[in-house]
């Protein structure tokens, strides 16, 4: 075994520092380190505005610069296989066809699963009836006739809520008729918020965050109890109801980062799973991955309390 020790010191600094050096060129961004630099993140856009917020705080704190891209599911998945991006955040984890393309770029993504978000029906305040049951909303995308509803509203075809959708129906397609989709959540609930009788179907933060423009529109719409496929009872998309498993749909939200380096999609997705990320996801109506710890100061009695 060699002896290192008796190597001069500057011998071990020059080691130290080609180590680094090394260390560095494996950085293919150059100057971009966990907490600071400059990059893209792909998010689906229906969980901007929680994301949004993140990015807000992020750059705030740290000397880094987060350019967001809002897309649809299949735009932002896109975006990580044809390496526009190398982070993206979405409502699905990869699939196992979906990891091997990475294997065998010799990737390894790493994922963050952050907070619980919820697919939200809602409809014009005009109308008396607040709740709806899943197996009606399934039954009228498979085409069948339900006299409760007149039509269901998306945002648009290739979002993750049509998907979720999709995948809850057994179907591959929205049918033709009945069922309609536009180019965002906004515009979704703009339409619901002004049109009796349709149902609109969006993500939960669209409501709980709405931009200033949108409140008056968000005003007018009431968010649906939902009877889930295996329950008697119907429940709104709240943190409680999402935190028990009441609510019928909920799903879970993740960071992949592809960067392949210790780049900001590490230090993002560990910001938004740490404690100030956790408390913005808990603050937006979402629901967090661990709950915060509350800080409290106890205060001892005086002399004159004990009197």
């Amino acid at each position: 075994m060699k002896n290192y020790s008796k190597l001069p010191y500057f011998v071990l600094f020059s080691v130290i520092i080609l180590v680094f050096a090394c260390n560095q060129t494996n950085n293919k961004k150059g100057n971009e380190t966990i907490l600071k630099g400059s990059t893209t993140i792909y998010v689906d856009e229906t969980l901007a505005p929680i994301i949004e917020d993140q990015v807000a705080v992020f750059e705030n704190e740290y000397e880094a610069k987060v350019k967001l891209v809002a897309k649809s599911e299949s735009e932002t998945v896109n975006s990580l296989f044809n390496e526009k991006a190398a982070i993206a955040i979405l409502s699905r984890n990869l699939t196992t066809e979906e990891l091997k393309i990475f294997k065998q770029r010799k990737i390894n993504p790493k994922i963050t699963v952050f907070a619980t978000d919820a697919v939200a029906f809602i409809s014009n305040k005009n109308n008396k009836d607040t709740l709806v049951a899943l197996k009606d909303v399934i039954s009228f995308m498979q085409g069948k006739p339900v006299a409760s509803i007149k039509g269901l509203v998306f945002d648009n075809l290739n979002s993750s809520t049509v998907r979720y959708m999709n995948s809850l129906a057994g179907i591959n397609a929205i049918p033709e008729k009945g069922v309609f989709s536009f180019k965002s959540n906004d515009e979704v609930i703009k339409y619901v918020s002004e049109n009796d009788g349709m149902i609109g179907v969006v993500g939960v933060n669209w409501l709980s965050q709405p931009l200033p423009a949108m409140q008056k529109h968000v005003d007018n719409v009431n968010t649906l109890g939902v009877k889930g496929l295996k329950s008697d009872n119907y429940y709104i998309p709240s943190q409680n109801n999402i935190a028990e498993k009441k609510y019928p749909l909920a799903r879970d939200l993740y960071i992949i980062n592809c960067q392949g380096f210790s780049g900001l999609g590490m230090g993002f997705a560990s910001f938004v799973a740490g404690d100030v990320g956790q408390r913005i996801i808990l603050k937006s109506g979402l629901l967090p991955v661990r709950i915060p710890a509350r800080k409290f100061t106890i205060i001892g009695k005086n002399e004159n309390d004990k009197k």
